[in-house]
């Protein structure tokens, strides 16, 4: 086995024992990233410098017989919308190509305190916002397991580079399923806490009712070390909040309701008949199955779009090129503003910015974005009597098994539909994880986990316990 295909546990072992050095493993993530990442472009900006000095730091540590954190050594990736002091901060946008972050975000602040080693920034979506990979303007990231398909978006990059080993873990943000649609079509776990629970303090805002921070991993029992790290209560995030830690050990005591409405017309049959496989399982191992039904579902995608969008405009107004960033230079103010933002942001974020826009303007703001709202409420009740009844809801991931580079690009509807099972929790400020359950065509199928709000630990607990289960 080779030092890169270690999970965080496995790193952690082989530390305490001596078996390599964080110096050791930091080496071979450096060298797998240089024979990798030009093909996959999972990582625009390196740190090979620091990181190889603060593998030193830790390895000096354990010479001298001091305990460390459970992350100590272990190489991350994180996304490119979340700041890492004196390292640039793209959000895969020209209009910050050459943007470099003064403080560090939070999560960071607590990596850092852990002693793990940022071995760069990962590629996405620009701003967070795509559902592909493919909306980067410095270049598309592709799938590890199949170079001809998507890796899935908006945390293409980090999501790719955990895949294929270019890192340990991750960290990415997830606004409508950005952690968990990747963490399907790449294979690996992928989660997104409760709103709330991880503090988004130093994230890149895209929509800031919907956002959050969430940890990308090679198995769930990794991606709660991480999250662990990471939720600590925030005074700089007035959304932060604390998670109570609840323990699952065997599945004969769990309810799991399964949503009729998650099973559409139109999802892809493979993927239809791999996600009742692992209920089956389930069910097989003490687990209790019941039908559900969410009856508000079918408006959450429209409800999504308008919500998302309008929060879109509003945060990236301050993007103008004035304070920071991109600027072309005009003959009048006016025309640096708008030559500036034409020509800075790419075609999906203008997109999203004009529908945003018309959505929150006079005569339209009642119409679409209160309504919106209002319904928005319905969705989090729906869930609400859901979980009156039982412990926990499985649903796929994605309609579809990771499509085609370019095949949904000039069809934007069609690509806002691989986000049709994943936007009803950040709707609701619910926690989610995508787990792998197998493969069809060698294309990774996930399964998704959803719990109560502030169930964070006990999803991440039964995930895996469910997970030894589907291995």
């Amino acid at each position: 086995m080779e030092l890169t295909d270690l999970t965080i546990s496995q790193i952690q072992q082989g530390l305490a024992k001596k078996q390599f050095s964080a110096l050791d493993l930091t080496k071979a993530y450096l060298n797998r990233i240089g024979k990798r990442n030009k093909k996959i472009l999972a990582i625009l900006t390196l740190c090979e410098k620091s990181a190889l000095s603060k593998a030193k730091e830790i390895d000096n540590l354990l010479l001298q017989g001091n305990s460390i954190p459970p992350l100590a050594g272990v190489p991350c990736v994180i996304k490119d919308n979340i700041l890492v002091k004196g390292v640039k901060c793209t959000a895969g946008s020209k209009i910050l190509e050459n943007y470099i972050a003064s403080y560090d975000a939070s999560v960071v602040k607590l990596l850092k305190k852990q002693g793990a080693i940022i071995l760069g920034k990962g590629n996405l979506d620009e701003f967070a916002i795509g559902s592909s990979g493919e909306h980067s303007a410095f270049g598309k990231t592709l799938n590890p397991c199949d170079l001809t398909r998507v890796p899935g978006g908006s945390s293409s990059g980090p999501v790719a580079a955990v895949a294929d080993n270019l890192c340990a873990f991750a960290l990415g943000s997830d606004t409508g399923g950005s952690i968990r649609l990747p963490a399907s079509f790449c294979g690996v776990t992928g989660f997104k806490p409760t709103y709330g629970a991880v503090s988004r303090f130093g994230l890149m805002a895209m929509a800031s009712s919907l956002d959050q921070i969430g940890p990308i991993a090679k198995t769930s029992y990794d991606a709660e070390i991480v999250f662990r790290a990471i939720s600590e209560k925030d005074p700089y995030d007035s959304t932060s909040l604390g998670v109570a830690k609840e323990n699952v050990s065997s599945l004969k005591n769990l309810c799991f309701g399964v949503p009729k409405e998650y099973f559409i017309k139109g999802i892809d049959k493979s993927v239809e008949k791999a996600i009742r496989n692992a209920i089956k399982k389930l069910e097989e191992n003490g687990a209790k199955i019941k039908e559900i039904s969410l009856p508000n579902t079918e408006y959450a995608l429209a409800v999504y779009y308008i919500i998302m969008t309008s929060e879109v405009s509003a945060n990236l107004a301050r993007y103008d090129g004035i304070k920071y960033g991109y600027l072309k230079k005009e003959k009048t103010l006016i025309n640096d503003y708008l030559e500036t933002r034409g020509s800075g942001f790419g075609e999906e974020v203008r997109r999203r910015i004009m529908l945003g826009t018309y959505a929150l303007s006079a005569g339209y703001y009642e119409a679409y974005y209160l309504k919106a709202q209002k319904v928005r409420t319905l969705i989090r009740r729906d869930f609400e009597r859901a979980f009156q009844k039982v412990d926990m809801i499985l649903t796929p991931v994605s309609p579809t098994l990771p499509f085609k580079i370019g095949e949904k690009m000039n069809d934007p509807l069609s690509m806002y539909l691989s986000d049709i099972f994943t936007v009803p929790l950040n709707l609701a400020g619910l926690p989610g994880i995508s787990i792998p359950i197998g493969k069809e065509k060698g294309l990774p199928i996930g399964i998704q986990m959803i719990g109560k709000e502030f169930s964070d630990y006990k999803i991440l607990k039964a995930a895996q316990v469910a997970e030894k289960i589907w291995m």
